[in-house]
């Protein structure tokens, strides 16, 4: 049978009665709203409850689905011990999800719990579940760092494998909308707070999930939003499925918005393939012929590292250019480069050869710009979505020559490398921030592991800059 419905809920504490003690009733259509969702997952007879929640274990780069026979929980850290949940874990689907997320190559799966008991973004819908409905099993997965067409990828997966198992489930997506909708909310007021609110129910009505891969990463944080990553997550259960949508209550009387919505998978629909739909729009915006010159970037080096970037995330190879493409001294010669990514106006991935390592400079830019997308241990991979907000730059380096004292050193002008042994330390020229050779020094010696009493050897070196 697969996915039965979906469902987009709020997990405030303060709904359970024992923990509102009266002040619930301020949200009593979110109540009302929250038991006709009961009632129908009730009357769909689900042999498993899926439930994402913002508030289970989360890690940057990795889905955690939550392990073992089973977990207990209680709201005794909201006051209301008594209020308290021991539920059984679908361990035969949860297998084949994690199964299926490795050969898929979706980084996901029963590692890495810290503490067995459930959230309270999976016991606040399950308290609503519960009165209406006492069978069917559980299964929880958090929510990651990752971004937002991986979160839908999962909600594929594990669709996929309810369906494998002919297992009758129903997929509840836990999360508030925004926390900045009013002055005296506990988090006070943000304009994006109302307009997140707006637009994600807007979707929500229409079922147009394709749309929420639009809430780029700075505007739902504005917003203070958490379920967004749970509903897309939520999506993908539907994917290629047309989608009977309803939206049953939205209220921000708290400050804070919380939203329920269904949606009933009625038909099979070739055009609601969201995720591949989204891809294919990307590929044809940023994979154009390298010598077709775009208004934004016109610069030759940073449109390699660019097309370099996409085309991996979009692909998934390699790019391969003719030397008609190129600019001459891009082919003909070899340097070392640094590929460095922004986003926002912060540093999203840098990463670079200060001696030339493959045939030509191009080559270098193409390695490069890929490891600095996908390989920077400082932040996850770069996800797809992402390379419409990523402002690029390249830096193609002169050969290193070595000085013998910082006095030949300009923080300006050169970047310096840094070495004792076999460790060695690199930091760029004319860096926001690094505005002395002493800065520029001791930077490069942490990078490279150095401590300050070791002896040290540097060497300086120019960069041409494309932006």
């Amino acid at each position: 049978m697969g996915i039965l419905a979906t469902f987009m809920v709020p997990h405030p504490p303060m709904i359970i009665p024992e923990i509102g003690k009266g002040a619930e009733q301020q949200i009593a259509e979110t109540i009302a709203a929250y038991e006709q969702v009961a009632d129908e997952i009730a009357a769909l007879q689900p042999e498993t409850i899926i439930i994402s929640s913002p508030h289970s274990i989360l890690y940057s780069d990795y889905f955690h689905i939550s392990p073992g026979a089973g977990a207990k929980g209680s709201f005794a850290e909201f006051g209301a011990p008594e209020v308290n949940f021991e539920e059984t874990y679908d361990e035969a689907l949860r297998g084949l999800i994690c199964k299926k997320a490795d050969a898929y190559g979706v980084a996901a799966g029963k590692l890495g719990e810290k503490d067995s008991e459930l959230d309270h973004g999976t016991m606040v819908p399950l308290w609503f579940i519960r009165q209406k409905y006492q069978s069917g099993n559980i299964i929880r997965i958090g929510l990651s760092g990752m971004g937002l067409l991986y979160h839908y990828r999962l909600g594929e997966i594990v669709r996929e494998a309810a369906d494998q198992l002919g297992r009758r489930a129903v997929w509840v997506a836990s999360g508030d909308l925004s926390h900045k909708l009013q002055e005296y909310g506990p988090y006070g007021f943000a304009p994006e707070g109302p307009e997140y609110d707006r637009r994600v129910l807007e979707v929500a009505e229409r079922a147009a999930f394709d749309e929420w891969f639009d809430f780029d990463d700075d505007f739902c944080m504005k917003a203070a939003e958490c379920g967004h990553k749970s509903f897309v997550m939520m999506a993908g259960a539907l994917d290629g499925m047309a989608v009977k949508a309803k939206v049953y209550a939205h209220q921000d009387v708290t400050g804070v918005g919380y939203g329920i919505a269904s949606f009933y998978p009625i038909a099979e629909d070739e055009n609601r393939h969201f995720r591949f739909k989204y891809i294919n729009q990307l590929r044809s915006f940023f994979l154009n012929p390298i010598n077709e010159k775009r208004n934004d970037i016109t610069d030759p080096y940073v449109r390699l590292a660019q097309l370099s970037i996409a085309h991996y995330l979009l692909i998934g190879k390699e790019l391969v250019v003719s030397e008609d493409e190129l600019p001459p001294e891009m082919v003909q010669k070899e340097a070392g480069t640094f590929v460095s990514i922004h986003k926002f106006g912060k540093l999203r991935g840098c990463i670079g050869t200060f001696l030339p390592t493959t045939e030509c400079i191009a080559q270098e830019i193409i390695q490069n710009a890929i490891h600095a997308a996908t390989l920077d241990p400082r932040f996850n991979a770069i996800s797809p979505e992402e390379l419409k907000d990523l402002e690029i730059h390249v830096d193609v380096l002169s050969e290193p020559e070595p000085v013998q004292s910082t006095n030949r050193l300009d923080a300006k002008r050169y970047g310096v490398i840094v070495s004792s042994g076999k460790k060695r330390g690199l930091l760029l020229p004319n860096l926001e921030g690094v505005d002395t050779v002493e800065q520029q020094v001791a930077i490069a010696m942490q990078k490279g592991g150095i401590d300050s009493s070791e002896t040290v050897q540097l060497q300086r070196f120019e960069v041409i800059r494309h932006q």
